[in-house]
């Protein structure tokens, strides 16, 4: 004996929340490939040494009064976390930025001079491909989930066609 059916307002409103769903993953993800903020934060990095008439915290500083002679023998006091600062930054597939300590603003540098120049073709069209396969996936999934929402026919077709977006969708992922 067959289970009773559900009603076709629950299915279409089962159906509804599942294309915002999948919608909403598809518009991260678009934005997510087109901006360069996948990650941002901090790092440390070592302090450049100081020249000419810098002043401030963000450089070290040399004890020796011929400082930008490179044969004398400079010691450097500072030790432990004096000789890193910390520098914001964000990363996309597109650019790497970082904050420039001693000015306003930042330094973006492009994905391609990131990688080196053996590499340079095979790691952008594989970093490219995966994600428009990504966003491909997903587009088919929501396309399923808006077929599943408007197609008013049986239920097991209904169901045919969200597992095939729920395996499209998971295939994404």
């Amino acid at each position: 004996r067959m289970p009773v059916s559900v009603p076709a307002a629950d299915r279409r409103q089962r159906a509804s929340a599942a294309f915002s769903l999948s919608f909403l993953s598809l518009v991260f993800s678009i934005t997510a490939f087109s901006s360069s903020y996948w990650c941002e934060g901090t790092r440390k990095v070592a302090k450049p040494f100081c020249t000419g008439q810098s002043k401030g915290d963000h450089c070290i500083r040399f004890n020796s009064p011929d400082a930008n002679n490179s044969n004398a023998v400079q010691y450097i006091w500072e030790t432990g976390d004096d000789k890193f600062i910390d520098r914001k930054f964000h990363a996309g597939i597109w650019y790497s930025c970082e904050e420039i300590i001693d000015e306003e603003g930042e330094k973006c540098r492009s994905f391609i001079s990131l990688t080196p120049a053996a590499d340079r073709g095979r790691v952008l069209w594989l970093s490219i491909v995966a994600e428009l396969l990504y966003i491909i996936l997903l587009l088919t999934g929501a396309i399923l989930m808006s077929v599943e929402m408007c197609y008013y026919s049986t239920v097991i077709d209904g169901l045919k066609i969200n597992a095939f977006s729920a395996v499209v969708t998971v295939l994404a992922g």
